[in-house]
Formats: C-alpha cells, structure tokens, sequence
C-alpha cells in the first residue's frame, strides 16, 4: 500500500508550515548558501514539478492547482532560473538533481514522484539514477537525453556571441518583429508555430545579463552545435521496475516525438502517451487531460520499491534483470 504523506498535519510540525490548499504559494530556501524559490500547493503523496530551461516553475500553473487536490505539489525554480539566485556556479544536469534532492531533504521530503518537462525531464531521470531510493514514480515530458536532434534555435543558442542575441531580442524593435514571427509561424499552421509563444515567453524571462548567462551556461551543458550532448539512454534500464510515463507532444519541434519512442523501448514497463495535437508543452495545450492523465497514473500504480540487491544486479547484468512484466503500451490522445 501506498504511504501518504501529509505535511500540514504531520506531528511534531513540518518544515513546510502551512501548506495552501490548492492555488499555489511562492516560497524560498536558502541551500548551501543560495536563494532558492520554489511553488507549493495541496497536501497528500508528494509530486515534484521540474521546468524545462530557461522557464520557471510558473510553467506549471494550468496543471498545479488541480494537481494540488490530491497530492502536496512542490515545483521549485531551479538555480538559474525564475526567482532563484543566478550565480555563476555549476548548471549541469547533475548538479540539478543534487539541487533538488538538497531541497527536498531541507523541506523534509524524503520520497517524492519526479515530473520533469525538456532539461527538467533530463535532471528527474538523473534524479532516478542517483537516488533511486527517493523516487517513487518517474514522468518525462517531451524530455532531453533521448537523441541528438533538438530545436535548431537552441543549438544556434549555444554558439559564441549568443548572449549578444539575446540581449538584442529584447529591444522594442527586435520584440515587436519576433511577435510578428510568431503569428506567421501559427498563421501557417508549423510545428514550431504550436510552441513559438512559449519560446518567445522563454525568452522575455531573459531580462538582464545575469539571467541570460545563467541560460547560456545551463545550455551549453546540455547542448552543442550539433545537437544534445548529453544522453540517458545508457542508463535507461536501471528504470526497470520504477512507474514511468512518457509524455509527448505528436508536433513538438524542439524535442521530437522520436524521442519518446526511442526513450519509451530504452525503459523496461514504461508507458508512453502522445498527444496529437500538441507541441512541446502539452500540459499548457490541454491542461484538464494532461492532469487527468497524471491523476490515472499516479491513481493506478503503487510507488516503486528500493532494493539495493536488485540494483546491483541491473548494474552487473543490465540484460538479465527482472522480469519488467508487461512491456508498456504507446497510446494516442487526440
């Protein structure tokens, strides 16, 4: 049986305080001697919410407060992003998911199921592998480290001079021609047209030096001129009796649907759930089915069980270890 875990009432307080009940309270924690924002909302079995780059946990507002009926929901801003500080530190996926795993521990949150979107999705399945014993339930949406291909934009992004780029783009005249792009890119029914506004968002989030050298170094550890340099593929197995959904968007164009498959047959049991009319962001698409899907997931599987000899084994034998069962099935929401 599930443990719940409800941090409002717990005895002996909690370090969360007061948690509110289903709109969402923007919080800070200072850990290892930096600012760190994060949103929290609900009460139940803890679910984290982990933005892609360059956004924020505001991201996540159409989906949290339905989230937050039945579940304690903390989604932080990652170092370098939103309202958390921006030093000039490490932003590798790594060092992400050792950020997530040191705030979780100050809020007293010892298990937790990890739903990441795009480089969120990257650092919650680097948070599976390194702490296997604190993840109960794995969701990637239209996540990284599955294939090389990515946005063309983000790989020119990653290029020398591109903070230049994106100081120049927030000029009224650079502004006022990149909304007109949009509407073009919409008005001709593109791929990329479905996610441009949240991209042009993205990029008004951009709105000092700081912030953008932030992107650029959290950028530039995952991408290159070439495409996505960093892979969970290799590691993909150790899922292997973890709860794990995939969550695609059929049009998204910064990470292709391919991606989800290729990921979907790399991980033992896993599900996979495209969503035909969607792009990049599927829960800002259709947020009631995104939650509902969530919800059936979450609702419908038991948290996984830590087990330090079966993990030893998968990493001695990754071919021969247990039996996943039933192979997962790739559905189609339309």
């Amino acid at each position: 049986m599930a443990v719940r875990h409800d941090l409002r009432t717990r005895a002996g307080g909690d370090r969360l305080g007061v948690v509110p009940p289903r709109d969402s309270e923007l919080r800070f924690r200072t850990v290892h001697g930096y600012r760190r924002a994060f949103r929290v909302a609900g009460s139940g079995a803890p679910v984290v919410l982990i933005h892609g780059i360059g956004d924020s946990s505001a991201t996540w507002e159409p989906i949290l407060p339905a989230l937050a009926r039945h579940h304690l929901v903390i989604a932080p801003d990652l170092l370098g992003h939103g309202h958390s500080d921006k030093p000039r530190a490490d932003y590798s996926v790594a060092a992400y998911a050792n950020g997530v795993r040191d705030l979780l521990g100050v809020l007293g949150i010892h298990r937790a199921t990890l739903i990441g979107h795009s480089l969120g999705g990257g650092v919650a399945m680097q948070f599976a592998y390194q702490f296997p014993d604190r993840t109960e339930r794995l969701v990637l949406v239209g996540s990284g480290g599955a294939g090389l291909e990515v946005a063309p934009v983000l790989r020119a992004a990653s290029l020398p001079g591109a903070q230049t780029v994106l100081a120049a783009l927030q000029l009224p005249t650079a502004r006022w021609q990149a909304g007109l792009a949009v509407q073009a890119l919409r008005s001709l029914g593109t791929d990329l047209g479905v996610d441009a506004a949240d991209l042009l968002r993205i990029v008004d989030a951009l709105p000092d030096a700081t912030a953008r050298s932030a992107f650029i170094r959290t950028l530039r550890a995952v991408v290159d001129w070439r495409g996505q340099v960093v892979t969970m593929l290799d590691r993909c197995y150790l899922t292997r009796g973890m709860p794990t959904l995939l969550v695609w968007g059929a049009r998204d164009a910064v990470v292709p649907v391919a991606h989800g498959r290729r990921a979907h047959e790399a991980m033992p049991g896993s599900r996979l759930e495209i969503f035909d009319d969607s792009g990049h962001f599927p829960f800002h698409t259709d947020p009631a089915r995104f939650v509902g899907l969530l919800e059936e997931f979450l609702g419908s599987t038991e948290p996984a069980r830590w087990s330090p000899e079966q993990w030893r084994q998968l990493l001695r034998s990754p071919a021969t270890g247990p039996d996943p069962g039933d192979a997962g099935a790739e559905r189609s929401a339309t």
